[in-house]
């Protein structure tokens, strides 16, 4: 698979491709798949790495056999510190590490196709305007995007208080999701800068998002697999994170 972008990469747009691909895939494994990914990394095994692949999923896998290897290599043995860290700690770790090899894949690529400086600027930016991994999985995402939704409430409270209850306290079927059409312009503003706790991109007017009733973080319908006919018979929304979360000595 790999290879196989290494023959097809070009463009700025199309690293960046890859690089949101392989993104969307590791914070997969580190918040909704949390459950599977845990599992996966036995200590008992030899080094293993995270991957995330360009298809946005994920995968944990001993390294490549090759020296030296086609893209850059994750971080070795994540698996033998699973057990001795809070798992917490553990996976803000492995967020840290999966940011770095983010960063080293999309750089050699930048280098293999010869990127000049305004093509590394342009790939920089593309990358900077997202949250890191780390940011998404250690909660300070979700403290900023509350942060932004409480002062986005507040300034616009005078020029529309039906659209801030719809957004939090309205106790309809709807109160907790959101689809084309059914909020106005004004609504549009105020979710600009609300992030899916699965990928991490921005809210747009045209997609279904729903809010987790437990944590209060939004997620785009498709990235927790809930459709808005689903989300007509859901009373109280709990997001894959809430739903595989254990207590752990």
């Amino acid at each position: 698979m790999d290879g196989e972008i290494l023959q097809n990469v070009r463009t700025v747009d199309e690293v960046f491709r890859d690089f949101k691909g392989r993104r969307a895939g590791i914070i997969k494994a580190l918040t909704t798949d949390v459950a599977e990914f845990f599992e996966q990394c036995d200590p008992e095994k030899e080094n293993l790495c995270l991957y995330g692949l360009p298809n946005e999923q994920w995968d944990v896998t001993l390294p490549a056999e090759e020296v030296p290897p086609e893209l850059p290599e994750p971080a070795l043995g994540i698996n033998f510190a699973r057990d001795a860290m809070q798992e917490k700690d553990w996976l803000a770790l492995v967020a840290v590490h999966s940011d770095s090899w983010l960063l080293a894949v999309a750089y050699y690529f930048g280098a293999r196709f010869g990127f000049n400086r305004t093509d590394r600027n342009r790939l920089f930016g593309f990358i900077n305007d997202l949250p890191t991994i780390f940011e998404i999985v250690s909660g300070s995402v979700e403290k900023q995007t509350k942060e932004k939704s409480s002062v986005s409430n507040h300034s616009s409270s005078n020029k529309s208080k039906s659209s801030v209850k719809s957004r939090a306290s309205e106790s309809t079927k709807y109160s907790k999701s959101m689809q084309p059409n059914d909020e106005d312009e004004g609504d549009g503003e105020e979710h600009g800068d609300t992030l899916c706790g699965a990928c991490g991109l921005n809210y747009a007017s045209d997609e279904f998002w729903i809010c987790c009733d437990i944590c209060e973080i939004w997620f785009h319908g498709k990235c927790v697999k809930i459709t808005p006919a689903k989300a007509e018979h859901i009373k109280h929304y709990k997001c894959p994170s809430c739903s595989t979360k254990r207590v752990r000595p």
